[in-house]
């Protein structure tokens, strides 16, 4: 999972919507189910969390917002960013 992350472009907020966006439809494609989808993205908040450039303002307040987030409060914000990248 590492590999896929690591190829994420973090460097602006308009190129890691469209990374996260095929991405999602990726799995989607294969069939993967939505809450399973919500689950990676929210695992993919977290490795983002940590490894986001956060000289783009973006990046920086989605790790501000994941650092104080609870769990659940995590899950919901990677359902919205999910529902965001791919507008279903």
């Amino acid at each position: 999972m590492h590999n896929i992350l690591r190829k994420m472009d973090t460097s602006s907020w308009e190129n890691w919507k469209a990374s996260l966006g095929q991405a999602v439809e990726f799995a989607e494609e294969l069939g993967i189910p939505r809450d399973t989808v919500a689950e990676l993205a929210q695992k993919f908040g977290s490795y983002l969390a940590g490894n986001a450039d956060t000289s783009v303002s973006e990046n920086r307040a989605l790790k501000e917002l994941w650092s104080v987030a609870t769990p659940e409060e995590q899950k919901v914000l990677a359902g919205l960013v999910t529902k965001l990248v791919t507008k279903h």
